[in-house]
């Protein structure tokens, strides 16, 4: 997959992975632009990093989506590649039903209908295109769950079936659909992640990434996975899912709720 020439937006850029992975895509050559809700994070790495695109976005508010969508695709009429980044991780307690309701409606609102929104608000100006990729962003938890994280888990699901299911409808149209799959990556995700040791640096998942890229044929790419989450993804496959769930979650500090 080329990796120079692009203009890339990345909602949900302005901290970790997706911050990552722009920085190194600006780098080789593509027009990049972040979204994000912090107007003040998105004016500082402006910048910070001349060139870097920025558009405020509230991932959870479909007005806000299509407001900018439409300031996205005004300014960058050769936009071809949305990675759909932005996402939250909450652990949950499924034993009781306090505060539930607002922590799974919550992570739905932003892992779900975020992406379905963001890919909405692009789609006609994809196919349009007819040369143009989306990329979504599951995780290894869509395979193997973390007790702490039920909802979490499902919408990583969800998000992996959906890129499943409309990469056969988008065939033919130029529309490729990528599924970045993360393992646990020290980000800021939810609280001690970015110190968790069991989880792969960020500047080595980011890279690992890239390399994916750079090495892979865009026609032939469909889920990019590093190779830490291959233990996740394929345990099913191994017939070894039960020690994974069980590794899991005794190794992963947010192992239980």
């Amino acid at each position: 997959m080329e990796l120079t020439g692009h203009t890339i937006f990345i909602p949900g850029a302005t901290s970790g992975i997706g911050l990552a992975l722009a920085l190194r895509l600006q780098e080789r050559g593509s027009t990049v632009i972040i979204g994000g809700r912090r107007t003040e994070r998105l004016a500082e790495l402006a910048a910070q990093h001349p060139g870097l695109g920025t558009v405020a976005l509230d991932v959870t508010d479909a007005r806000s989506i299509e407001s900018a969508a439409r300031t996205v695709r005004a300014e960058h009429p050769d936009l071809d590649t949305l990675i759909a980044m932005a996402g939250i991780m909450r652990a949950e307690d499924w034993t009781t039903s306090e505060g539930l309701l607002e922590t799974a409606e919550a992570t739905v609102t932003t892992n779900v209908l975020g992406p379905i929104r963001l890919i909405s608000a692009f789609l006609d100006h994809f196919v349009s295109r007819g040369d143009a990729t989306i990329m979504t962003v599951s995780s290894g938890l869509a395979f193997t769950p973390l007790a702490a994280t039920p909802t979490y888990n499902a919408t990583k699901a969800a998000i992996h079936m959906l890129s499943e299911s409309i990469r056969l409808q988008l065939a033919g149209t130029g529309v490729r659909v990528l599924e970045l799959e993360p393992p646990a990556v020290r980000t800021d995700l939810m609280p001690g992640h970015a110190e968790n040791e069991m989880a792969m640096p960020l500047d080595a998942f980011a890279d690992e990434v890239m390399e994916i890229f750079a090495a892979g044929d865009a026609s032939s790419l469909r889920e990019i996975q590093v190779e830490a989450v291959k233990v996740l993804r394929y345990a099913e496959v191994r017939g070894d899912y039960p020690q994974v769930v069980e590794m899991l979650n005794a190794r992963d500090p947010h192992g239980k709720p």
